[in-house]
């Protein structure tokens, strides 16, 4: 729908009425129109009656600028039309001049009507003040007519600005809600891989100290893997440390590293690059992800008893012999899903599927 035919939106919150007082002070030159209701060959009905239309102007013109936004479309009719009585009251008993009073008719209308309205009522009102006065006193009352152009296109002016300023606030406030939402994405994809990774390695670590343990008497072994697990658990503090802050950087040569050590831990064959100098920078950390995600998969479900992780300029792929099942969902889940997120940010895309000769295989290319 066109702007200029929709009706204001009401305000996040009714505006303080000391804020409403200041643009009601331009009130006081009604007490012109008084003043000319008391003159003396008037008669004393006629002062009386202004004085009321004036209070009752005043008072309707303070509660739309107060509390008008609030009204339903129609009361805003309703109140448009009973700040638009009392000028031509003042038209009907003194003077054709008195019209110019409609500056506050105008200013409601273009407050509380849809501007295109608003701006048609505030060119009748101009045209109403230019007919009426040239009929009554031969020519028309140029400066009421001025002052009441001026003021339509003034508030039409201001109303443009008004709009355009609360789109940009609904921009604003919709830029910084899908912020908030992609930290927590952000958040929420780290996580999930340092304790998923992190936490299967030390979990493979404990049992294997277990099972020398109970099956042996080589406590040195035992113990080295203790130690592992302990430094496990320390590194995946300081992980989580650093991802809430959003400082954590992954390293692909100490992915390549990780994935050794987490593969001999579950008993695995690994055949892994044994340099990472053909890959760009900027394809480093999301290999890492791969790299972590895939080998994590690997021993989380595939059964595999062997893991060949291959690597190029712009691509990455993890291999297995297993079941052909190294990921719960090969079109979702919280990992492939976070790793085609990270993906999409250098123009990559990721393939995860059972191989044809068994087995299963991530790769990600970009």
């Amino acid at each position: 729908m066109n702007a200029a035919c929709t009706w204001p939106e009401p305000l996040g919150r009714r505006p303080p009425f000391a804020a409403t007082l200041f643009p009601a002070i331009f009130l006081f030159y009604l007490v012109e129109a008084i003043i000319k209701g008391f003159e003396p060959q008037r008669p004393a009905w006629v002062g009386i009656a202004v004085l009321l239309l004036a209070v009752a102007y005043g008072a309707a013109y303070t509660f739309a600028l107060w509390r008008g936004l609030g009204l339903s479309h129609q009361a805003r009719i309703w109140l448009v039309v009973a700040c638009t009585l009392p000028p031509v009251a003042f038209a009907l008993m003194m003077d054709s001049n008195d019209l110019t009073y409609l500056t506050y008719a105008v200013v409601a209308a273009m407050m509380l009507l849809p501007s295109a309205v608003g701006l048609a009522y505030g060119v009748t009102a101009t045209s109403a003040v230019l007919a009426v006065t040239g009929i009554q006193h031969g020519s028309p009352n140029f400066q009421g007519g001025v002052i009441l152009a001026i003021l339509t296109g003034l508030m039409f002016t201001v109303r443009g600005f008004a709009r355009k300023s609360g789109e940009l606030q609904l921009a604003r406030d919709e830029i910084r809600t899908l912020a908030v939402a992609e930290e927590r994405a952000r958040v929420a994809r780290d996580l999930h891989d340092v304790l998923g990774h992190s936490l299967t390695t030390i979990t493979l670590k404990a049992g294997l100290a277990r099972r020398i343990l109970e099956s042996s008497a080589d406590v040195d072994r035992a113990l080295t893997e203790v130690h592992d697990v302990e430094r496990l658990s320390r590194q995946a503090l300081t992980e989580i440390r650093a991802t809430v802050s959003g400082y954590r950087q992954v390293s692909l040569p100490a992915e390549i590293a990780g994935a050794k050590a987490a593969l001999l831990a579950a008993g695995i064959d690994a055949d892994l690059p044994q340099a990472v100098d053909d890959v760009p920078g900027e394809l480093q950390e999301p290999f890492g992800y791969v790299l972590r995600e895939g080998v994590t998969n690997v021993i989380r479900h595939s059964g595999a008893s062997r893991c060949q992780i291959r690597l190029g300029q712009s691509w990455i792929e993890v291999e297995d012999n297993g079941s052909g099942m190294s990921t719960v969902d090969s079109n979702g889940g919280n990992g492939l899903a976070g790793l085609r997120e990270r993906l999409a940010k250098v123009d990559g895309r990721l393939t995860a599927a059972p191989r044809d000769e068994g087995g299963f295989l991530l790769r990600a290319d970009v």
